[in-house]
């Protein structure tokens, strides 16, 4: 199976399935001398893990990560970062009798066309648990981030027909309630609607929003490696993503340049920006501005609902999907959101240290030795 790496200087490689003995990560390229320990890396899985309200899974894993190399004395060495998660709440036996159907809104089928085989264990590697390695890796990414100046914050802006008001935004109030919304009062109605959800054994959608603050001009390639393209693949490999957009995003096919253009000035000296339709990226680079994006994720595909589908052989049939299933995928995507842009943002900004002659010149001076 290709496609488990993701990055070019700072790359990652997750591994593991949902229901096997668990997940995990290499990781290459991170700088050493870097402050790392588990708990910096607990502290973002412990905001993905399931079982922490009535709005996930009741599966109960402390998802607790064990660095396996690339760390000594509490700093990392330069060498590879590898990182384990070990399961300890898989119920296979929840799946047995979907063995040989094909689940809507999953990827059983196409799973099972393209090799012939197919893990009915949650999905496999097609689970959103894969999403554990992502976080790990992301976690070292968000330290090194942090080291630069720049932060990375994400949360829940929209719970089915339920948004957030911008003149509500609190940044403390996201870790306060179970959606990961930065609004009190639109939390408290987005559960009343979850309530209302998974009472008719349905589920919901949502979106994800992620400011980045404090990147510097010019992180990005122009053609095929864009920040926003590289953001782009990074959000939309998240399995339940359905949408991406970046500043205004699709409004602006709704807008005239004469309003979507965003005027620059001069700020104390400092060049800057008017307004932010661009949403921080011009030219797949970054601006200077905050950076801001949207993902849109779909319902949860796993419902307790009578189903149409076809088993194995094309036969028609219907389905009950049973188990331990999240009634809305968002809350715990908020920081798979947040770590996957932190890995594609340090990754560009690695790239960018060899964008110019002088640049290279000035990191190997002698006078800096």
């Amino acid at each position: 199976m290709a496609g488990s790496t993701f990055g070019t200087l700072f790359r990652m490689t997750t591994w593991g399935e949902t229901h096997g003995k668990g997940v995990g990560v290499v990781v290459d390229g991170c700088p050493a001398g870097l402050s790392l320990c588990e708990e910096d890396v607990q502290k973002y899985l412990n905001r993905r893990k399931p079982g922490q309200s009535k709005y996930t899974t009741k599966r109960k894993e402390d998802d607790q990560v064990e660095i396996l190399s690339g760390v000594f004395e509490g700093k990392t060495t330069g060498t590879p970062i590898s990182m384990a998660v070990f399961n300890k709440d898989q119920h296979s036996k929840d799946y047995s009798e979907i063995k040989d159907v094909y689940r809507p809104g999953h990827a059983d089928y196409t799973f099972d066309k393209k090799y012939g085989f197919r893990d009915y264990r949650g999905g496999g590697r097609s689970s959103g648990r894969e999403t554990t390695a992502r976080v790990a890796a992301g976690a070292v990414a968000a330290k090194v981030l942090e080291e630069l100046g720049i932060e990375i914050f994400a949360y829940t802006k929209a719970v089915g027909p339920v948004q957030i008001d911008s003149s509500r935004f609190s940044k403390e109030e996201r870790d306060k309630n179970a959606l990961y919304m930065p609004d009190v009062q639109a939390a408290a109605q987005a559960e009343a609607y979850l309530q209302e959800k998974m009472r008719e054994l349905d589920s919901s959608g949502g979106i994800v929003e992620c400011v980045i603050t404090g990147m510097p001009v010019g992180i990005g390639e122009p053609v095929f490696d864009k920040l926003s393209a590289n953001l782009g693949k990074a959000i939309l490999s998240i399995g339940a993503v359905k949408g991406f957009e970046i500043g205004d995003g699709f409004a602006a096919a709704q807008s005239v340049g004469s309003e979507n253009n965003d005027d620059f000035y001069n700020h104390n000296g400092k060049i800057e920006k008017k307004t932010n339709h661009a949403g921080g990226i011009l030219g797949g680079m970054s601006d200077g501005s905050v950076i801001i994006f949207r993902a849109a994720f779909k319902p949860t595909p796993s419902i307790a609902q009578p189903q149409q589908t076809v088993n194995r052989e094309g036969e028609d049939t219907e389905i009950v999907i049973h188990g331990r299933h999240d009634p809305i995928i968002v809350p715990r995507a908020v920081v798979v959101v947040e770590t996957m842009a932190a890995v594609t943002v340090l990754d560009l900004l690695l790239q960018n240290m060899g964008s110019s002659l002088e640049g290279v010149k000035n990191f190997y001076r002698s006078d800096k030795k």
